[in-house]
């Protein structure tokens, strides 16, 4: 595809969506809410995920996890085009419980890049799939289930930023509740029981963001919702917590390298 284009295709299936990118697009630290697999096509890039600093190269797999935060910047000039496959949480985890027979109840993808041509050459079929109607069901899982063994392992609860204090989980759970609920570090401090400096210092040790950066991560994911679901922007920005509809184009091309309208088109 072109470069500098963000194609959404239509999915059969209700939790998962499906991008195609060409881009040359330098991608500022956010997240996902979903789980995210797929396949760099051409050119390269380099991100810090929250799994170290990886270079990823024309057939290498990437993943990314719900909440890690992570960029991306291309290398070199030409940008770098990519196809991914976004999976709620719930999806994977269904997934993953029966592949263990339920005897596991979280999952992480093990690296943020992986140089398996195997994997990638499911990954495609996978994609494909996904991108033709009236795909058979049974195929979409069979491949699904082929392709998680190998980019998954078990993460414990107390691993990575489930290492928080519940302090900061209470403070991060207020913004989680209601992100479009103009809170104060006040605020954050007296449902954490800590002072205003413990919980900035701790929010970005657990998150990766101050908290201010953090909610307007969670007012874009809510904003991205409404407009895949056909809000018009101007109500997408107030209903997401956003002082004006400009203020979310901003954020959201910062985040998405793609505009709130264009987004939107792509999603009708």
């Amino acid at each position: 595809m072109p470069k500098g284009q963000f194609k959404i295709f239509p999915c059969e299936v209700a939790g998962i969506e499906i991008v195609e990118a060409a881009t040359a697009h330098a991608f500022p630290r956010h997240w996902h809410e979903q789980y995210g697999i797929g396949v760099i096509h051409q050119g390269a890039q380099k991100s810090h995920s929250g799994r170290g600093m990886v270079e990823a190269g024309a057939g290498d797999v990437i993943t990314v996890n719900p909440g890690e935060v992570h960029d991306g910047m291309p290398i070199g000039d030409a940008g770098r085009s990519w196809r991914m496959l976004y999976f709620d949480p719930s999806i994977i985890s269904e997934a993953v419980d029966d592949m263990n027979e339920g005897t596991i109840r979280t999952r992480e993808f093990i690296r943020p890049v992986m140089s398996d041509a195997n994997v990638a050459t499911v990954f495609q079929r996978l994609f494909s799939i996904m991108t033709t109607a009236n795909s058979p069901e049974l195929q979409r899982e069979e491949l699904l289930l082929q392709l998680l063994p190998t980019i998954t392992r078990e993460r414990h609860e107390q691993d990575g930023s489930s290492r928080a204090s519940a302090a900061i989980y209470r403070a991060r759970n207020l913004i989680d509740d209601e992100p479009t609920f103009p809170v104060t570090l006040a605020d954050l401090a007296r449902t954490s029981g800590l002072s205003r400096f413990q919980v900035l210092r701790g929010f970005v040790k657990a998150t990766g963001f101050t908290p201010h950066a953090y909610l307007m991560q969670r007012r874009l994911d809510l904003a991205r919702r409404l407009i895949a679901k056909g809000t018009a922007l101007a109500d997408a920005a107030a209903t997401s917590g956003f002082a004006d509809q400009s203020h979310m184009t901003r954020l959201f091309v910062r985040k998405y390298g793609i505009s709130p309208g264009a987004y939107a088109a792509a999603c009708a």
